[in-house]
């Protein structure tokens, strides 16, 4: 019997031991797998800053959100690049090119300078290392200068394969138009495993380049000599954040390239969120409303926790049959899901026992966005871990905003604040002036803002010229001037000014329509710089929709430059001839919003008259990213019929939001925005009319997808 029982006890010690070894040897084996899944050959910048080598292409493209800032001297050029990776498919990029030592034929001696040139570049990659396709190419096609006056344009398709186990990677292609025929490179890291960062951080790169330099009719004078078509040189990546280049150049030059790149997008913000609140865990306090806890009591601990969560409380109601209803505003929080869980572990833990449910509804900008209703004891289920947040989103999920109980008690109002204040400074710039190339305007802007009666939004916005190159800039297009009534393309009138301007000041009531998903604004007074008056909007957008349908009117009136007052004047050009007429602007809009929510992408379709009296549609794609960034692109086509070059001319765009809390140590709400058109136009223009309902209710739902 001793024996079997050694026997036994044996084996099964083996047993474990072969047991543990393979389960270390499946752990090695997954992270080995994990290693190669994430390993990847640095990726380069080429010239124009898309992904390349030099000046070709490749079938590489950064990460989703990455965003380049670059500078290149590629004889006889300067070339400065701005690069964002809009998908992980999609690659974007902006450049402006300067012919150094040729002056503009037309305005170089008014200051413009060198002529120059803007471009823009777009990539599409058809698969990519982490499609499942192992050991197939990246393959992708692409344009460069596939808008505007195109004169650098070209048209390529290319594919890219590495051998990431040698360190290195090599691309064939094929263009036509500025790029001709076939193109390739190759790129050697030879010393990317070592541990000597100024080593590991090197790599050889050499490419054919296909560019028709000789016959090229854009092209530079002094570029047009060609002694090799292999451009060769090395690159140095570090960080994966600055990329410095060197190489020969059509073996008669030599260029160089620098960039700086950052995942924009993914990023949680160059500061870490050291004073965020921290979840709410303790204590807890269950007891019923009544002699023990008095109501007071009860109201004061839910205002200071909901407060310390970055939730400030307004209002609470009590109904005989124990409905708790409260009206929050949130000040911190962009994603609704934050909002949410911090909502639920103060009202699991906090709400007294003979509180049956709590509804609460969330308002921002004095519109109830939306609503929840908790059951009290799914709440402290949740609080004893015995349902999860996915599982508490399906039993309380988002609402239209509920009304509270007609029978209910008032147990505690907070009015709103009258002032708030806030000072930021604000730079504009101007493109393509005649007399230079950059022009800018530095302000410092004061927004006075608050609720009139507790129930009135209002908002002032006042600004100082600090400094500015752009007090010579003429209001007039002097190659194409617009022809339409110039609504827009005098806009740099309002800011020619070194006095204090008074730029904004109107108020806004919005309501909840019975809480069927429909809302209603009126908003009036001094909306932007240059206009005011009066506008209307309706909306209908229900809880937990992706789609939305509105329709806006506003009836506005042309400020002077100077000072409050208002003309009912326009100007309008009749060659460079100007006249002007009886102005009163009318714009109406059908507005239809679509939201494609696994991409976290935003459609908008706006139908109607524009504010020249042109009629037409724009369309608007705006991304979301988990950093908070917001990227928006438009595209306008009316008939307005103006022209630019002697082509039809439609507005198009960019513009850019980013989230204030980047540079805090805390959450925040504000953002600061960029947009840039790429002609000053009078076709397509609008007039701000406000606080729009559908972006305020979009920002109060807002979710975007973990990747």
């Amino acid at each position: 019997m001793f024996l079997l029982i050694f026997f036994l006890t044996i084996t099964a010690f083996l047993s474990a031991l072969e047991d543990s070894s393979t389960l270390f040897r499946d752990l090695a084996l997954v992270e080995e797998i994990d290693k190669k899944i994430v390993d990847e050959l640095p990726f380069f910048y080429n010239s124009s800053m898309m992904g390349g080598y030099f000046n070709m292409p490749s079938g590489r493209t950064p990460h989703e959100g990455v965003v380049g800032l670059g500078a290149a001297r590629v004889h006889p050029y300067n070339i400065y690049g701005l690069s964002f990776q809009y998908f992980d498919r999609v690659e974007l990029a902006l450049n402006y090119r300067v012919y150094t030592g040729m002056l503009d034929p037309t305005f170089g001696h008014l200051g413009f300078g060198d002529e120059a040139e803007r471009i823009g570049n777009v990539k599409f990659v058809f698969n990519l290392p982490g499609d499942g396709l192992h050991g197939f190419p990246t393959f992708a096609i692409g344009a460069e200068d596939f808008i505007g006056t195109q004169r650098f344009n070209s048209e390529y398709i290319v594919m890219t394969k590495d051998w990431i186990d040698h360190n290195i990677e090599a691309t064939l292609g094929w263009g036509r138009k500025r790029i001709k025929g076939f193109f390739g490179g190759i790129a050697w890291t030879p010393w990317r495993k070592t541990s000597l960062p100024v080593l590991k951080n090197l790599s050889f790169l050499a490419e054919y380049d296909a560019t028709d330099y000789r016959h090229h009719q854009h092209e530079h004078p002094k570029g047009r000599k060609i002694n090799s078509r292999i451009n060769a040189g090395a690159t140095y990546v570090l960080g994966d954040a600055l990329q410095l280049s060197v190489s020969s150049l059509r073996g008669r030059e030599f260029s160089a390239m620098g960039s700086l790149r950052y995942p924009l997008g993914s990023s949680k913000g160059l500061i870490p969120k050291t004073q965020e609140p921290i979840l709410y865990r303790s204590p807890v306090d269950t007891e019923p409303l009544g002699l023990v806890r008095p109501d007071r009591d009860f109201i004061h601990e839910l205002g200071y926790t909901l407060g310390q969560q970055g939730l400030d409380l307004y209002r609470v109601y009590l109904s005989p049959d124990g409905e708790l209803w409260l009206k929050i505003i949130n000040n911190m929080y962009r994603e609704e899901h934050i909002v949410r869980e911090r909502l639920q572990r103060v009202l699991a833990a906090i709400t007294p026992s003979n509180i049956k449910k709590v509804v609460v509804v969330l308002e921002a900008d004095g519109v109830l966005s939306q609503g929840y209703i908790f059951r009290t004891e799914d709440l402290y289920r949740y609080r004893q871990n015995q349902v999860t947040g996915y599982e508490m989103a399906t039993l309380s999920p988002m609402t239209n905003p509920p009304s509270r109980p007609s029978d209910s008690t008032r147990l505690f109002r907070r009015k709103k604040e009258v002032w708030l204040f806030t000072l930021c400074p604000r730079l504009q710039s101007f493109f393509g002036s005649s007399t230079g190339k950059f022009k800018y305007n530095l302000s410092l802007v004061a927004t006075p803002e608050g609720y009139l009666f507790d129930d009135i939004y209002y908002e002032t916005q006042l600004s100082y010229a600090i400094s500015s190159s752009a007090q010579k800039l003429s209001g007039t297009d002097r190659l194409n001037p617009s022809q339409l009534p110039n609504v827009r393309t005098d806009t740099i009138k309002y800011f020619q000014t070194n006095t204090v301007s008074f730029e904004m000041a109107y108020l806004q009531k919005s309501w909840n329509l019975n809480n069927t998903g429909c809302f209603f604004r009126l908003a009036g007074g001094y909306f932007e710089p240059a206009y005011g008056g009066g506008a209307t909007e309706l909306l209908y957008y229900p809880a937990r929709s992706n789609w939305a349908i509105g329709a806006e009117e506003a009836t506005v009136w042309k400020r002077r430059y100077h000072g409050i007052g208002f003309t009912n004047k326009i100007r309008r050009l009749h060659g460079h001839k100007a006249e002007y007429q009886h102005f009163i602007g009318v714009q109406y809009f059908l507005d239809i919003y679509y939201t494609l929510k696994p991409w976290d992408l935003d459609f908008k379709v706006k139908i109607g008259q524009f504010l020249a009296k042109d009629q037409g549609v724009r369309f608007e794609m705006s991304r979301w990213f988990p950093s908070g960034l917001k990227v928006s692109l438009w595209y306008t086509i009316t008939n307005g019929h103006d022209h630019v070059n002697h082509q039809t001319y439609h507005d198009k765009g960019f513009a850019f939001s980013l989230p204030l809390d980047f540079f805090l140590r805390q959450s925040s709400r504000s953002y600061i925005g960029y947009a840039m058109s790429a002609w000053l136009r009078d076709v397509g223009a609008s007039a701000e009319t406000g606080r729009a309902l559908y972006q305020t209710i979009r920002l109060e739902r807002l979710q975007t997808e973990k990747r």
